[in-house]
């Protein structure tokens, strides 16, 4: 299996990556242009306003917003951009957050779009407002959300809504933009993992969001710690100053004027909310550059690529006693097209839990999803997998059952 790694020198094992681009496990692969260009960067010095301006623009290009700014992740992104809905361009409001006495903090969000991943939202400042039900999961027959409950919960107080994008997510995105702006307040997606397709770049902002967070270290491949917000002019803008280093004299302080205008904010930010959230010089340019190349990659044949991989993985699986595969490409729900695997405890003599639990503990660890043990299940994804991890990948997986 593979060569002692950098992790192993350092006294840690590291990990067979077959359950996708999960940060907990490093994310993707960054692509080796964008760490040429990062190296390339971390020889030289930059004003950080001039790059995230050219970001913008890149950003906007590829995205049809009016424009973009680069996170510390698409957290982070959340975070900024809530940021940005509650204070705009008060800079005093900027200087409480999240202390948010006197200005609207309400995002408002469907109940069922409501994950781990808001408490970013709530970390500027926001109090999230719960609207809808869980009917259709709990089968009665009706939906989770109905548009008009968005729409009796915005008022005064509301500085958003808030909507994670998925396939299956209810109401319509165009939809809920449509009552938000009807009534006066943007609206922020959580698009994090949702590339490819690269048409998802622009989709959400077509839809009429007002700003779309996406995770720049996921299938974009760039440095983990990044992410893209893309959107309109003045809440980038207000995200700009409430993430750049404001330690500056008044009489010089003269940011990219593509980015921030000082006459419009009336004098110099205090250190803002995106202060611990900054992003180096080296992401940036990382994350530049693997966006390009995102943009220009043949997708077709990655996800021909990755439905060969897991074919190959899934046939190998099912001679096994005890699994049984299929694969998700055909729901739509996952990127790449996964491979479930349900464990008849009887016949593997281990249950779901045990595999994955087994799978962690080896040196190098095996990473596979287990998001669905409590339906005894795991999945491997092929994204992250060569040809020969995947081999390896299964030979262990194998070996849970035959050991």
């Amino acid at each position: 299996m593979p060569n002692e790694t950098i992790y192993e020198e350092l006294g840690v094992p590291h990990v067979v990556n077959a359950t996708g681009t999960k940060t907990r496990i490093g994310g993707s692969r960054i692509r080796p242009e964008a760490v040429e260009a990062m190296a390339q960067a971390s020889e030289a010095f930059v004003r950080l306003s001039d790059l995230q301006a050219r970001a913008s623009e890149l950003i906007a290009d590829v995205t049809g917003a009016d424009a973009g700014y680069v996170t510390c992740g698409a957290s982070s992104a959340l975070a900024l951009g809530a940021a940005a809905c509650i204070a705009g361009d008060d800079i005093g409001a900027m200087a409480r957050l999240p202390e948010t006495e006197g200005v609207p903090d309400e995002i408002v969000m469907p109940r069922t779009h409501r994950t781990g991943y808001d408490h970013a939202l709530r970390a500027a400042g926001a109090n999230i407002v719960d609207v809808g039900s869980n009917d259709r999961h709990l089968g009665t027959g009706s939906r989770n959300v109905e548009p008009w409950e968005i729409a009796d919960a915005i008022d005064e107080n509301t500085a958003a809504v808030a909507y994670m994008e998925k396939s299956y997510t209810e109401p319509p995105l165009g939809v809920v933009c449509d009552i938000a702006h009807d009534n006066g307040v943007p609206v922020i997606v959580d698009a994090a993992a949702e590339l490819p397709p690269v048409s998802n770049l622009s989709a959400f902002i077509e839809a009429g969001a007002d700003l779309v967070a996406f995770s720049g270290g996921k299938a974009i491949r760039g440095p983990q710690t990044t992410g893209i917000l893309a959107g309109r002019k003045d809440l980038v803008e207000s995200v700009a100053a409430q993430h750049l280093d404001m330690h500056a004299a008044e009489q010089v302080w003269e940011p990219a004027l593509e980015l921030v205008n000082p006459n419009e904010l009336g004098g110099v930010p205090r250190q803002g909310i995106g202060r611990s959230m900054k992003v180096g010089k080296e992401e940036l340019v990382g994350l530049i550059r693997a966006l390009q190349l995102f943009v220009e990659d043949d997708h077709d044949a990655r996800i021909s690529e990755w439905l060969d991989r897991s074919e190959r993985i899934a046939e190998e699986l099912d001679a096994v006693s005890g699994y049984e595969t299929h694969l998700t490409a055909d729901d739509k729900t996952a990127v790449a097209p996964e491979v479930v695997v349900s464990v008849d405890a009887e016949l593997a003599g281990v249950t779901a839990t045990d595999v994955v639990r087994g799978l962690r503990r080896e040196e190098p660890r095996v990473f596979v999803g287990a998001d669905a043990l409590s339906d005894g299940e795991f999945t491997v994804n092929p994204m992250c997998l060569t040809d020969a991890e995947a081999e390896y990948a299964v030979e262990r997986i194998v070996a849970q059952v035959e050991g």
